[in-house]
C-alpha cells in the first residue's frame, strides 16, 4: 500500500512539475495578459492550435448552437473547447489511474477504471452546456412576458422601436434574456441592420416566444403596423403559456413522485406497520 501511494504521490509530483515549468511557455502562447489569471486558460490557448486539425464540422455547429444558449463567451472556439475537454480527460485519466492503484486492483481493472474516468471527463463539458442551456431557457422563458410588457409600455409612450429595445436592453431586470438582448443590439452600433441582429438574437436564445416576436416585429415594419396591439398580444400569449407550462408541470408532479414512494416510502410504511405484527406472531409460535 505505501508503495502505491508513493508512486500516485510521484505522479502528481511530476505532474505539478511539468504544469509549473510549461506555465510560461503557454502564457507566450496568449496575447490577452488579462487571460493568464485563469490557471488552465493559458493551457487551453497553448492547446488549441495542436487540436486544430482533429475539430470537425459537426463539433463546430453543435458548439455555435449551444454555445450562446448556454450563455458561453465568445472567447470560445471549437479549437479551445476540445482543448478544454482533453485537459479534463487528462486530469480523469491521472485522479482515476491514482484511485484504481489506491484501491488495489489489478493491471486491466486499474486501466478500465482510468479509461472510464477518462471518458467520463472527456463527456462531461458537453453534458455541462447541455445542462446550463437548459436553466437558462427557463429563466428565459420566465423573463419573456415582463420584457414584452416593458417592451409595449415603452411604444405606447412614444417611444420607436429601435430605442424602445434600446430602453429594454438597459432598464430591463437582470437576467439571461436581457444579457442576450443587450449583446445582439451591441451589433446594431456595429452597422448591422436591425433585422439581422435581431435573427441573431432569436438563434442565440432558441425559444419560440423569441422566434415569434422576431417576426412579429420584422412584419409590422415591413407593413406599416402599430406595434402596440402585437406586443400586447404576444405578452399575453406567452403568459398564457407560461400558466399552461405551470399546470403541466403540476399533472407531472404525481407520477414523477410515483417511483420514490414505492422504493423508499412505501417499504419503511409496510416495515412500520409489519414488524410490530410480526413481533407478536414469533412471541405466539406461530
Amino acid at each position: 500500500m505505501g508503495f502505491w501511494l508513493g508512486l500516485v504521490l510521484a505522479a502528481v509530483a511530476v505532474c505539478l512539475g511539468c504544469w509549473v515549468l510549461g506555465a510560461p511557455w503557454a502564457t507566450q502562447k496568449i496575447r490577452d495578459r488579462a487571460a493568464t489569471a485563469v490557471l488552465w486558460w493559458p493551457w487551453v490557448m497553448a492547446l488549441s492550435p495542436w487540436c486544430a486539425p482533429w475539430v470537425t464540422w459537426p463539433m463546430r455547429r453543435r458548439l455555435q448552437c449551444w454555445g450562446p444558449r448556454a450563455g458561453l463567451s465568445e472567447r470560445w472556439s471549437a479549437e479551445h473547447w476540445l482543448a478544454a475537454r482533453l485537459l479534463l480527460a487528462g486530469v480523469g485519466l491521472c485522479v482515476s489511474a491514482g484511485t484504481a492503484l489506491m484501491a488495489g486492483l489489478s493491471g486491466p481493472g486499474t486501466l478500465a477504471f482510468a479509461l472510464g474516468g477518462a471518458g467520463l471527463a472527456f463527456l462531461w463539458p458537453d453534458l455541462q452546456l447541455r445542462q446550463r442551456a437548459a436553466l437558462r431557457r427557463q429563466a428565459m422563458l420566465r423573463e419573456l412576458p415582463f420584457m414584452l410588457d416593458l417592451m409595449t409600455l415603452c411604444v405606447e409612450a412614444g417611444l420607436s422601436l429601435p430605442v424602445a429595445l434600446r430602453q429594454v436592453a438597459d432598464h430591463a431586470p437582470a437576467g439571461p434574456l436581457r444579457q442576450s438582448l443587450r449583446d445582439a443590439s451591441a451589433l446594431e452600433r456595429t452597422g448591422v441592420e436591425r433585422a439581422r441582429w435581431l435573427a441573431h438574437w432569436a438563434e442565440a436564445c432558441g425559444l419560440p416566444g423569441v422566434h415569434s416576436l422576431v417576426l412579429t416585429l420584422a412584419q409590422a415594419d415591413r407593413l406599416g403596423m402599430s406595434l402596440g396591439p402585437l406586443l400586447r398580444a404576444q405578452a399575453e400569449r406567452q403568459r398564457s403559456e407560461r400558466f399552461a407550462r405551470a399546470e403541466t408541470l403540476a399533472l407531472q408532479a404525481p407520477v414523477k413522485m410515483l417511483f420514490p414512494m414505492v422504493l423508499c416510502i412505501f417499504p419503511c410504511t409496510f416495515l412500520a406497520i409489519g414488524f410490530p405484527v410480526a413481533v407478536k406472531l414469533l412471541d405466539a409460535g406461530l
